[in-house]
């Protein structure tokens, strides 16, 4: 239980660094005005879990679980983040730019763990 737990803990310091870098790499590159970092994050960490559910199940090593999807994952997804940015466009009167963005977010994030799975499924096939 210990060892998990220390699992979860690095993945999520190393998860939440990497958000971090995204946002400040975002905010140079882009600017203000829109949550990119956080729709970014969202949808290439909803990739990677696709990815690394199937190559895990497929190199049965589901003990890597707890440290890269709880972990590195959980740290580097942002879901009360992308919740905080819905509600601030919402509060800022861009209900449309809000609901867009929601939706956006869900679609895009089911479509990139879609595409994830799909892809490591091609490659252990």
């Amino acid at each position: 239980m210990i060892y998990t737990l220390f699992q979860v803990a690095l993945g999520g310091a190393i998860g939440a660094s990497a958000r971090y870098l995204t946002n400040v790499a975002a905010m140079r590159l882009i600017g203000s005005g829109f949550p990119w970092a956080t729709a970014t994050v969202n949808v290439v960490g909803s990739f990677l879990m696709g990815v690394i559910v199937v190559v895990l199940a497929h190199k049965d090593a589901t003990r890597l679980a707890p440290f890269l999807m709880t972990g590195l994952l959980g740290g580097f997804t942002t879901f009360s983040a992308f919740s905080l940015d819905a509600l601030t466009l919402w509060e800022r009167g861009e209900a449309a730019l809000a609901l867009i963005y929601v939706a956006g977010s869900v679609v895009v994030s089911l479509t990139a763990i879609v595409a994830g799975m799909s892809l490591a499924r091609g490659v252990f096939a």
